[in-house]
């Protein structure tokens, strides 16, 4: 069972470094494989969130990738609405808050997939363009 979790662990860290949002991933893998119940599981996932983050963090500093400017801007909001969501779901039933975290990966899901398929759209309409004016693609 360890082996699992530890393995559950490398795919969230490994999606979480990229920036991709571990715990979009770590929290199903650990509720469906691992049996976790969902406010563990999210509670899981916030706690590993903190290492993760700030290695990440120092990498893409580092690489000159964070823009200083915009931080508060960001974390502000995202603490203070942080802390009011963790208030309103800590006595919200597992079940109910797994539909509504089920709800939100089908929501994202839907978007990555219309703008992925916007993005092709335009990149072959563009290639069009320069085939059409004879320009080497």
């Amino acid at each position: 069972m360890v082996v699992l979790y530890i393995l559950v662990g490398i795919v969230g860290g490994l999606i979480g470094g990229m920036g991709m949002g571990g715990g979009t991933l770590l929290i199903p893998l650990l509720t469906i494989f691992c049996s976790v119940s969902q406010h563990i599981a999210q509670s899981i996932n916030l706690i590993a969130f903190i290492p993760m983050s700030v290695v990440a963090i120092i990498i893409h500093a580092k690489n000159g990738l964070i823009k200083g400017e915009y931080f508060w801007w960001v974390a502000l909001p995202a603490t203070a609405v942080g802390i009011i969501a963790s208030l309103i779901v800590k006595d919200m039933d597992g079940k109910l808050l797994s539909a509504c975290f089920g709800y939100f990966l089908i929501v994202l899901g839907v978007y990555q997939l219309i703008t992925a398929i916007i993005s092709c759209v335009k990149e072959h309409k563009n290639k069009k363009k320069k085939l059409d004016k004879g320009e080497k693609v």
